[in-house]
């Protein structure tokens, strides 16, 4: 009997102390369960933070995106308005291009009695009605050639003044280059007999400024022989290029 309870006795300790490794073994699977579990939530939340993070990078890297494009939208935008504004310039500069030639010369200065040298010549016909004067730029500089001469068949403080005759007058100044001539051309008397002449050896020619008469005259030389000339018919041809037929006719 002893030996039997002392049997019984020591299954019975064995079965508890088999128990209790069993429960210990369990406990140590459930710390390990839970440890890798909260090592899995740890890790699906440093996984989510790091998506996060991604996300935010990607956020900041559409944010960049959008900046450089805004960046380079500005710089495209300035670029297009210096190029409108030096195209306007340039429209200016082309302005300043056509302003050569022609507008130069349309702003040469009034030709001065110093400028020019004045000559005359009788025209090709008996008896001498008319003349013809010759004006050539010796001023070195291109000068405006302004209206008609203002002719003083004697002198100039009682003179009579010698009319222009309107149809000769041309569509522009006559802008005379350094050496370049022009012309008018001069009744001086209406070729009868019976005219109240007078001769002359030489006379004043004036010029015209751009607000009228310029100071100071020219004493032109009459041809060989002197002029016969009748004061109340002379008249006077406007400057030209060249005489014209039928404008400088009169």
């Amino acid at each position: 009997m002893r030996h039997h309870r002392k049997n019984t006795v020591l299954a019975a300790a064995a079965i508890a102390a088999l128990s209790l490794g069993l429960t210990a073994c369990g406990g140590d699977d459930g710390s390990t369960g839970a440890k890798d579990a909260g090592s899995a939530s740890a890790a699906q939340t440093t996984g989510g933070t790091a998506d996060g993070g991604t996300a935010t990078g990607g956020t900041a890297d559409q944010t960049t995106a959008k900046g450089g494009s805004g960046s380079t939208g500005g710089s495209t935008a300035s670029s297009s308005s210096s190029s409108a504004t030096g195209g306007s310039s340039s429209g200016s500069t082309g302005s300043t291009g056509s302003s050569g030639g022609s507008k130069t010369d349309a702003k040469a200065p009034a030709c001065a009695y110093g400028d020019v040298k004045i000559t005359a010549k009788k025209a090709d016909e008996v008896p001498t009605e008319h003349i013809v004067l010759t004006a050539t730029n010796t001023s070195g500089r291109s000068c405006t050639l302004l209206q008609y001469p203002l002719i003083a068949f004697g002198p100039i403080q009682t003179a009579k003044d010698v009319p222009a005759v309107a149809k000769s007058k041309p569509s522009a100044p006559v802008v005379l280059k350094a050496g370049e001539p022009a012309y008018a051309n001069v009744r001086v008397a209406l070729g009868g007999v019976d005219e109240d002449n007078k001769v002359v050896s030489e006379f004043n020619v004036n010029l015209f400024a751009s607000d009228g008469p310029a100071e100071g005259s020219v004493v032109v030389k009459a041809p060989a022989g002197g002029l016969a000339v009748d004061e109340s018919a002379a008249k006077a041809g406007y400057w030209t290029y060249e005489l014209r037929n039928g404008a400088d006719e009169f």
